[in-house]
């Protein structure tokens, strides 16, 4: 199954050369199960022909807000709509999570809450789950016919679901330990030490098997899947 993944931005250059961009993150968490990868790096308006040239899309994270105004916001919804008409699966991450929101009507904001890094615990698919987070914004309106399909303490619509549509999750089942280090190294400026802390203290606790595999089976097949997320 040929999967195109949407890269919305590029992991810092200081951890590229060890862990890879976002794309190459993702095709390691889904090696082995059946599928190829076509890499289109949209937030510099490389985008694909149609939605046709995959059998699934997968948009990946970003240092950007999808509220910011770039050039390729504004067109990756017309893309993101255009694949819900054509009925091609979606999977969003962080940003794609947040961006498929926005699209189908949606609100996106800033949380007040502040960030959350790092190991974190969340419900999903009425599945416990440890997973990485590195996020602020949240959605905090949901669109028209997205179903909560995931929560945590701090982001109630943490995984979404829109029939057999799209699956969306906050959290980055791709981001590796040795990855969210580099973050906290050259990203973690905004962040609380308090959070930076708590999130090397629980180095080691995430596992994204579980969200993998809910990921595959989506992509296999959106309908059974998504009833059994709803």
């Amino acid at each position: 199954m040929r999967i195109g993944i949407l890269k919305t931005g590029q992991s810092p250059e200081v951890t590229r050369a060890e862990h890879g961009d976002y794309d190459d993150m993702f095709e390691r968490l889904l090696a082995g199960r059946g599928f190829t990868f076509d890499s289109y790096h949209v937030e510099e308006l490389d985008f694909p022909a149609s939605v046709h040239a995959a059998q699934g899309w997968l948009i990946t994270g970003s240092r950007h807000g999808v509220y910011e105004n770039h050039p390729f916001i504004a067109r990756l919804e017309d893309f993101i709509r255009d694949a819900f008409a054509a009925e091609v699966p979606m999977v969003g991450v962080c940003f794609g999570h947040q961006i498929i929101a926005q699209a189908m009507g949606g609100r996106v904001v800033k949380h007040p809450g502040g960030w959350r890094v790092g190991a974190n615990d969340y419900v999903i698919g009425g599945q416990p789950m440890v997973l990485n987070a590195w996020h602020q914004d949240q959605v905090v309106d949901l669109p028209p016919g997205a179903t909560v399909a995931g929560t945590n303490e701090f982001c109630q619509a943490a995984a979404l679901i829109y029939d057999h549509r799209a699956f969306t999750v906050q959290p980055h089942p791709e981001f590796r330990d040795g990855f969210i280090d580099g973050l906290i190294d050259h990203r973690g400026g905004p962040v609380p030490d308090e959070l930076l802390d708590r999130a090397r203290a629980r180095r080691g606790q995430a596992d994204p098997l579980a969200l993998a595999d809910r990921i595959e089976a989506f992509f296999k097949n959106p309908q059974t899947t998504a009833e059994g997320l709803t």
